[in-house]
């Protein structure tokens, strides 16, 4: 089998990387920097094992890239995996990845499956299959979690796949070597599917935080109420009930902003949806306040921020809640020291960013340090000494990540969320 995928950012070159491994891929894009980054096997954004896997694919020859849209005329699925962009209001510019989509369509022949996994509104494929009738179109919601593509990939629990009856064999052999089982539906179901999940997680850490304000204010504490929660079988112990921070980086938020524009231009009134994103616009206050009302009057306050990307195991800052506190602290006149792991030097939308060296700099001579990505190598620091270095020690932990080294310390004002 041909495979061509469409779009090497991160979903494109996981998904390229990884079917290598089964068929013979060739890897599609415009972007000539992007082209020449793959080629050497180096990946767009870190994702652990990814750069492997791709080196891997090249060297025995299984994966080849190209910037050449003509090169998909020997495809049998064109798997279009461009990272949908999304604006300052969570709203995705879909046109610019139909235009980049229009560009190969006419080279394809007749029959050929074009796979879309691109995050698109339901109503996508029908528009295509009423412009292309001569090409069979279809839908896999993408199922990544960014420092975690490839096993997400690899090990997917079921694949959701909206499918014309004639597309559907083609489409079993391209994806028997996962070993999942292929949830067949519509293609207008399987685009719902992704709305709809990624809305239901959305109101699910909306749903918990709200929990955890009022916990702050009645002495129950937030982490034990979601641990009884996660006991009840109707519930269960792997639900998104974990109280912390809010949700970011508009994986979430584009699906409750799309349903909201859906239900509006339908003329339907769905009071819940929108109100998940007013939920957690909320709370991505919260960092904010705590910080305000700890530091109270110091004079030139420093505050120590650990963590900048978006999710741990990843080097993207795209729509990070941590690159948005640092801002508002900035200016609010705070000075800031921001460490992250895998970030040494910003790039041009983020060179306003004060960053560190290490957890120690950031941290020596801070009067508050906040915890804001979850990166698990922040559990093994010398924390005595570190908060030792400090003017005053304030630890802000939104997901109680440091909560076992830090609380206990005497003299340390420890400050989490759902928790008096």
């Amino acid at each position: 089998m041909n495979l061509t995928v469409l779009g090497l950012w991160h979903l494109g070159s996981v998904t390229a990387a990884c079917m290598a491994r089964h068929h013979r891929v060739s890897a599609l894009d415009f972007d000539e920097g992007l082209l020449n980054s793959i080629r050497s096997g180096r990946a767009p954004l870190h994702e652990p094992g990814l750069d492997a896997l791709l080196a891997s694919g090249l060297a025995s020859g299984q994966l080849t890239v190209t910037g050449n849209a003509a090169d998909v005329a020997t495809a049998d699925v064109l798997w279009v995996c461009f990272d949908t962009p999304v604006d300052a209001d969570d709203r995705s510019d879909i046109e610019g990845v139909l235009a980049r989509l229009e560009r190969v369509l006419s080279f394809l022949r007749p029959g050929t499956v074009v796979l879309l996994s691109s995050q698109l509104p339901v109503g996508t494929c029908a528009r295509l299959a009423s412009q292309h009738p001569s090409l069979q179109i279809a839908c896999s919601p993408e199922n990544l979690r960014l420092g975690k593509a490839i096993e997400a990939f690899e090990k997917p629990a079921r694949i959701i796949v909206g499918a014309p009856a004639a597309a559907r064999p083609l489409l079993e052999s391209l994806l028997a070597p996962l070993g999942a089982p292929v949830l067949w539906m519509r293609t207008q179901s399987a685009e719902m599917v992704k709305h709809a999940l990624n809305t239901f997680l959305a109101l699910s850490v909306a749903y918990i935080n709200e929990i955890a304000a009022l916990s702050e204010t009645v002495g129950a504490d937030a982490q034990e109420v979601a641990a009884g929660l996660k006991s009840d079988p109707r519930i269960g112990p792997r639900a998104y009930l974990s109280p912390g921070g809010p949700f970011a980086g508009g994986t979430l938020a584009r699906d409750v902003v799309t349903l909201t524009n859906l239900s509006q231009s339908q003329d339907l009134a769905l009071p819940l949806i929108p109100a998940i994103k007013q939920s957690n616009d909320l709370h991505r206050g919260w960092a904010l306040r705590k910080l305000r009302a700890a530091l109270g009057h110091t004079p030139r306050p420093v505050v120590a921020v650990l963590g900048l990307a978006y999710t741990p195991n990843t080097s993207t800052l795209r729509r990070s809640a941590a690159v948005e506190l640092c801002r508002q602290l900035l200016a609010d006149g705070i000075r800031v020291r921001a460490f992250d792991p895998l970030i040494r030097t910003a790039d041009a939308d983020h060179r306003d960013l004060p960053l560190s060296l290490s957890a120690a700099d950031a941290l020596n001579g801070a009067h508050a340090a906040i915890i804001c990505t979850e990166w698990p190598e922040f559990r093994d620091y010398a924390w005595p000494a570190l908060l030792a270095s400090m003017a005053r020690p304030i630890v802000v932990d939104p997901s109680r990540l440091v909560e076992k080294a830090v609380a206990a310390t005497p003299g340390v004002v420890y400050l989490t969320v759902g928790r008096p």
